[in-house]
């Protein structure tokens, strides 16, 4: 993926990706919505607007930022996406001029700033942004390094039936904690490859970037129905705030 860039994962996927992830939790709009109160929201790596479009439904005044043409096109062409300001660019530097109650990135897409560099750069820009009571989340994954072989790779079937085959294939860098993958669409009509490249960044990392942007860490949850966060947790909803 030499090519790779902040742009193609969502040109690549554009076409298919509400088919493919159109699912989210409930439990997430109700908590972010109270968690924006009478503030604006800033949606970091909007995309399609999976969230952000509830969120406007529920009377948030919603902003995005986004890297992808081709998934704003999407989300413009939705109910209520055209009230949607979009920033397009990269979320790890950004400047719009006001500040907000809520600024909030989920489905790991904070991941998709490839560099440690880039991922404090963007909770310094998130902090610039945030106003004295606002809070800063983000949802992502535990890094689980039992996932992949001793050659630092996995190949996972995501589904099988009689007319497609989904496979998840990836190769693990864990010198720089990035992981380059490819889903797999494979089908009697042809096959379709969607890459994807992340830097995951631990639990204990993130808090460390948030306190080099003057932000401290106030809750985490294992899920958006702020469930205890344990050692057997996968995933996190992290709060942070000045």
């Amino acid at each position: 993926m030499e090519e790779y860039d902040d742009t193609t994962y969502g040109q690549r996927i554009f076409e298919v990706y509400d088919e493919l992830y159109s699912e989210f939790d409930s439990e997430s709009i109700k908590l972010l919505t109270d968690l924006a109160g009478d503030g604006p929201a800033l949606e970091l790596g909007i995309g399609t607007g999976r969230i952000a479009l509830p969120l406007l439904e529920n009377g948030i005044n919603v902003q995005g930022i986004d890297a992808s043409e081709a998934m704003l096109s999407r989300l413009r062409s939705k109910k209520g996406g055209n009230e949607i300001d979009v920033l397009i660019g990269s979320f790890a530097d950004f400047e719009i001029g006001r500040q907000f109650r809520l600024i909030y990135v989920a489905f790991n897409t904070f991941f998709a700033l490839l560099t440690q560099e880039e991922q404090v750069q963007c909770f310094q820009s998130v902090s610039e942004h945030l106003s004295p009571d606002g809070v800063f989340v983000i949802e992502a994954f535990v890094p689980d390094m039992g996932r992949f072989d001793a050659a630092h790779q996995t190949v996972r079937a995501v589904s099988v039936s009689e007319s497609l085959v989904q496979l998840d294939v990836s190769q693990h860098d864990p010198v720089n904690q990035q992981v380059i993958s490819q889903h797999v669409q494979l089908t009697g009509e042809g096959n379709r490859l969607y890459p994807v490249k992340l830097r995951y960044a631990w639990p204990s990392e993130l808090d460390l970037m948030a306190k080099i942007a003057n932000l401290r860490l106030r809750h985490r949850w294992s899920s958006w129905s702020q469930g205890q966060f344990t050692r057997d947790s996968i995933k996190h909803i992290s709060v942070y705030g000045h």
